[in-house]
């Protein structure tokens, strides 16, 4: 049997989207190596905790180096790192942020340098 939602019933339907948060946060920091926890939140719509809990994770897996200029961190990405599903592995993360850098317009609702 299918059942079908009627345009006046409200729809549960959770929301998703293609890029994770990781690969979002990575992506960010590409463009914007001084970029902070707190930049990172407002311009994706989630908690700094769990922005923090993302870095730590790529920093973790070797995909992302903080570095400590001062009173200020710089993120490194390590683009020769592979992406992580078996199935992609052979693709550089690098060639994968180049890619949507070049294919998306520019993160985020304001610019930056």
């Amino acid at each position: 049997m299918i059942e079908s939602i009627e345009p006046n019933e409200p729809k549960t339907v959770k929301r998703w989207t293609f890029l994770t948060n990781h690969a979002l946060v990575l992506l960010f920091v590409a463009r914007h190596h001084r970029i902070t926890a707190r930049e990172l939140c407002l311009e994706l719509g989630i908690t700094e905790r769990a922005v923090r809990m993302i870095i730590a994770n790529l920093e973790e897996a070797g995909y992302l180096q903080k570095i400590r200029e001062g009173r200020t961190v710089k993120y490194v990405v390590n683009h020769d790192m592979p992406m992580r599903h078996p199935t992609q592995q052979d693709v550089a993360i690098g060639d994968f942020l180049e890619t949507l850098r070049t294919s998306l317009p520019s993160a985020g609702k304001r610019s930056r340098a």
